[in-house]
């Protein structure tokens, strides 16, 4: 028998989990999340390896989900200084690159160029590369010690020519070992955006390594040395390590990613609404075909508007440590404040002084935590207010998940999904599935990989079936670099997208292939 671990660092937990090669859960822990990510990480792995009892030898292949990247964007912390080039004199030239950046940010690029070359939207030239302007470029970063670089060029989700060259000329002024980042790989439409996404990835590359080496090195100290490391992304699939390097930012959000596909797979539903409660924050995505939806609108991270693919998700401030206070005109708020980690301490149950969601769920007989003698004294009044206030959280944003006001089902995972009753407003049936405390941890174990193909196709110089068939194989073979075994692949996504404003008829094509892990 074979198993398969999966962690995933949360904010306030750290939640690790063994299953076999039949996609049973062997064992499962809850461990705190400590100010040094790893301590936890390594206190979870050994909790459940000793809780599992299993032959660390039979473990192959070992999956980790992490808040890192978001955390180095918002904390400012552990970026490297970077090079940003952007192909698109003179057209781009009315707004430079970084344009609305905090300060403390913007710091992280040594140097910035706007230079010749890119297309028209319709994939015309532009202007010329000015490939002398790049190497000039290239060799001024080269001086200054640089190791990252960010390339983004107009239109290149149409065309990509002008980048892939400068990448070339990169690497034969800077070397081999450069990071470079080219913004056609990691965003979609929309320079700017695009390019932000480009340059947050080029910045996160030594926390990337630091992650990757980290993990495989705390198993291998644990003696599991026979296990393949993936690392979550956040469409709900895994990548390899070298693909993680290349691509930190796609881990971004993925811990919400983990959640939807756990809870997909532990309650058997392919299309519903997830409510995650953790300690802190509650979120809320969809399961749409067993994998999450994505959100079609910019998405901000640390100040940041980017555009590469992110999970639509809802987060607020309610969770399992949420404190609750009562008004002096006898209404009762919950959070968005949380005692978060420290709730085992400070929460009423437990011996503490702080009242919080968890203990509200105690008074009213919904959780069997602690010792309910403790919050005796809480009355029945307070205690259904904040219930009250708790459920009109959750309800309002399960309406604002949906696209329809029909009654949706609904999905109850996290480790505070205690503080949520099995009925609630606007609901078809709500799920409570076993395991679902750590399906964030189950989400990162059972995870296929995938590859996303995105491309503007005119079709009336591509016929729409030629276009979407290749678009197919694209994805496909994305998916298989990334780490899938070639044979499972399938094409989980197909949308293509009329745009009135391009000329002919021009359409965003995009295709999304997943398969297993080899």
């Amino acid at each position: 028998m074979t198993y398969k671990l999966g962690v995933d660092v949360g904010g306030t937990n750290t939640d690790a989990t063994l299953i076999d090669e039949n996609l049973n859960v062997v064992a499962s822990v809850k461990r705190h999340t400590t100010p040094e990510v790893y301590d936890g990480i390594l206190a979870a792995i050994t909790a459940v390896l000793e809780e599992s009892g299993v032959n660390r030898a039979d473990i192959v292949q070992a999956m980790l989900g992490t808040t890192q990247c978001t955390n180095a964007i918002v904390e400012r912390k552990y970026l490297a200084p970077i090079g940003v080039l952007r192909i698109g004199a003179p057209a781009t030239l009315g707004i430079p690159p970084m344009v609305d950046w905090a300060e403390d940010l913007k710091k992280i690029a040594v140097r910035t160029a706007v230079i010749a070359g890119g297309s028209e939207y319709d994939g015309k030239p532009l202007a010329a590369l000015d490939e002398a302007a790049a190497r000039s470029f290239f060799e001024e970063l080269k001086a200054e010690g640089v190791q990252s670089v960010a390339i983004s060029c107009v239109f290149s989700t149409v065309r990509s020519d002008d980048e892939r060259r400068a990448a070339e000329l990169c690497r034969e002024v800077m070397g081999s070992d450069v990071h470079i980042s080219i913004s056609s790989e990691i965003g979609s439409m929309g320079l700017v955006e695009r390019e932000n996404a480009t340059i947050l990835n080029a910045a996160l590359y030594r926390v990337a390594e630091s992650f990757t080496e980290g993990f495989a090195r705390s198993l291998a100290d644990l003696g599991v040395v026979n296990a393949k490391v993936y690392l979550s992304q956040n469409d709900g699939t895994l990548m390899t390590m070298e693909y993680a390097r290349r691509y930190p930012i796609l881990t971004i959000a993925c811990g919400p990613t983990n959640s939807i596909r756990g809870a997909s797979y532990l309650s058997k539903m392919e299309n519903a609404v997830v409510i995650d409660v953790g300690g802190t924050t509650t979120d809320f995505g969809v399961i749409q075909n067993g994998f999450p939806r994505e959100s079609s609108v910019a998405v901000t991270i640390g100040g940041v508007r980017t555009n590469f693919r992110m999970p639509d998700v809802i987060s607020i401030g309610l969770g399992g440590g949420s404190i609750v206070r009562e008004r002096p005109d006898g209404s009762v708020t919950v959070g968005p404040d949380s005692v978060g980690y420290r709730i085992t301490e400070e929460a009423l149950v437990f011996g503490g002084s702080v009242c919080t969601a968890t203990d509200i769920a105690v008074r009213l007989g919904m959780a069997d935590l602690g010792d309910p003698v403790k919050v005796a004294h809480l009355s029945e009044e307070f205690a259904q207010k904040a219930m009250a206030a708790i459920v009109e959280l959750a309800e309002d944003a399960i309406d604002a998940m949906k696209v329809s006001a029909e009654d949706v089902d609904v999905v109850l995972v996290g480790g505070g999904s205690i503080i949520l009753p099995a009925e609630l407003a606007g609901t078809r049936h709500v799920a409570k599935p076993n395991y679902g405390g750590v399906a964030n941890a189950i989400g990162s174990a059972i995870s296929k990989v995938s590859g996303t193909y995105e491309q503007l196709v005119d079709y009336l110089e591509t016929p729409r079936e030629k276009a979407l068939e290749r678009a197919k194989e694209e994805a496909a073979a994305l998916a298989v670099e990334a780490g899938a075994v070639p044979e499972t692949v399938e094409i989980i996504d197909v949308e293509d997208v009329p745009l009135a404003y391009y000329p002919g008829n021009t359409c965003r094509v995009k295709v999304k292939a997943a398969g297993d892990l080899r």
